[in-house]
């Protein structure tokens, strides 16, 4: 604890947004970067609690108290090792995580918690600036093969502790650039898709190898992936989107909100085909239109933002459920995840151009013109009795140019590899795996991250990768693994 009365001397001092009309005017991360000084001395507001429940809140377990005194110290070098002990990408959870952590500082009960997150990033920033992040190839190898199926987070961490183990390991990916949602779900305004790349080359360089434009299950039989490797790894995520069958769903303009970001972020790319993975090659694109995203979550907020940098002409959002407290209800206190509502960038920036989310509202039916969406309809939810009750006279005619589909997801896309494989699933649909050997019902088949818990967050995912790996070593060399163990379930307060 580098500072016994930091935490009463400082307040809060969290990154900024830059101004809305500034940030709409290009993809760019648009969060201000502090000075080293003002990051330093937040950190010296974390109290080194005798019980930190900042790590609990963590899915990672990361040693947070630790790397803050270091970065109070000015010690950088050696809080990255510490940072880089529990998680793989902190570049990418610095970023895009919503800090369950902060939710669980101490700190945080009765004032404004530890910028932890601020943190994270901040150090890892530094590492790269300073050419501190190099590849770590293993000194030997095992012998043994390893075959990971996705390569977003999960798959990636997995990949590299299994490599860590000595293991070869060969990263399959359907798409032709590795990462993932990282790459092509995530908007480039929240992570810049040369990070994500950057992170990439330094596991090629490690010995990781990566079959792009390889679709397991299509392009190449999981039965050859049997023959060839002795483990395998599935982490395909949970792509199957949650549709809404109503009444002209049939007409063009009504899009999964994962047909419309990668377009995006390969648009930002420099592609020359930015629809080349839409099922029919149909490029989606929000300028001059009318925009309604379906769908409260993140992946809704990110539509949300695309669409107003794209030049649409409007966009408002609409979220099945109630709108959250302001504060945490009595049933939801610290330190569990605070179930407040939140306002993102996007929706930020939606507010500010007239937008605006419509909470307790149903979508009852699309209208169309020649084969086009042009308008739909809703409808009023009454939640008081706890289940949602369609309030009388409250049906309200939305014109509208294109609607994107952000319901969520149902597990991982079928059929196709999951039938292939003959793993078992759980009721969700989700990959079942043992609980303690992590394996699924096939001999030498494991499953981590989305495929196996179902949708989740990219610090989950990272998570997941590192204790399947831990599993999968145990398993391929019959002996207790030395890569460091992980939890895959919240605690219970």
């Amino acid at each position: 604890m580098g500072d016994p009365k930091g935490f009463m001397i400082h307040t809060r001092r969290a990154p900024k947004y830059l101004p809305v009309e500034e940030r709409l005017r290009n993809h760019d991360e648009h969060v201000e970067i502090l000075p080293e000084e003002t990051v330093r001395t937040q950190a010296s507001r974390c109290m080194d609690c005798g019980v930190p429940f900042c790590m609990s809140g963590c899915p990672l377990g990361n040693l947070i108290p630790e790397w803050n005194d270091l970065v109070y110290r000015g010690r950088w070098k050696e809080a990255l090792e510490v940072l880089h002990a529990t998680n793989n990408f902190p570049e990418f959870t610095g970023r895009v995580c919503p800090a369950p952590c902060e939710n669980s500082c101490v700190l945080g009960i009765n004032e404004p918690p530890v910028t932890i997150k601020l943190h994270e990033v901040s150090i890892v920033d530094k590492g790269f600036e300073m050419g501190w992040i190099r590849p770590e190839p293993p000194p030997k190898r095992s012998g043994k093969r390893v075959a990971i199926v996705g390569s977003g987070p999960a798959g990636l961490a997995c990949a590299q502790q299994l490599n860590r183990a000595g293991h070869t390991v060969t990263v399959f990916e359907k798409h032709d650039r590795a990462g993932g949602l990282l790459m092509y779900g995530i908007p480039h305004y929240k992570l810049r898709k040369e990070k994500v790349q950057r992170r990439i080359d330094l596991l090629a360089a490690e010995g990781i190898a990566f079959r792009l434009r390889c679709h397991v299950g299509v392009d190449v039989s999981f039965q050859e992936l049997r023959r060839a490797f002795d483990a395998i790894v599935i982490c395909t995520g949970a792509e199957q989107p949650r549709d809404l069958q109503i009444p002209g769903r049939e007409l063009d303009g009504i899009h999964f909100a994962m047909e419309y970001l990668p377009q995006s972020n390969r648009a930002n790319w420099g592609d020359a085909d930015i629809a080349a993975l839409h099922p029919k090659r149909q490029r989606i694109w929000a300028e001059g239109k009318r925009v309604i995203v379906i769908g409260g979550g993140d992946t809704g907020s990110d539509c949300i933002g695309t669409a107003l940098r794209q030049g649409a002409v409007s966009v408002v959002n609409f979220e099945l459920l109630p709108a959250p407290p302001e504060r945490r209800a009595p049933n939801n206190p610290w330190p569990q995840w605070a179930r407040i509502r939140r306002i993102s960038s996007s929706v930020e920036e939606m507010l500010a151009r007239g937008g605006d989310v419509y909470y307790s509202i149903s979508t009852k039916a699309f209208h169309g013109q020649d084969g086009r969406v042009c308008g739909l309809t809703t409808v009023d939810l009454d939640w008081s009795s706890g289940k949602p009750v369609e309030k009388p006279g409250s049906e309200r005619r939305w014109d509208c140019d294109l609607v994107l589909l952000a319901l969520g997801f149902l597990g991982p896309r079928r059929p196709g590899l999951l039938e292939q494989a003959g793993v078992a699933l759980d009721e969700r649909g989700n990959v079942r795996t043992d609980p303690q050997t992590r394996m699924t019902s096939v001999e030498g088949v494991f499953a981590a991250g989305d495929a196996r818990r179902g949708q989740s967050l990219v610090v989950w995912a990272i998570s997941e990768g590192r204790e399947i790996a831990r599993a999968v070593d145990e398993w391929l060399t019959g002996e207790p693994s030395l890569l460091p163990a992980v939890r895959l379930d919240p605690f219970q307060y």
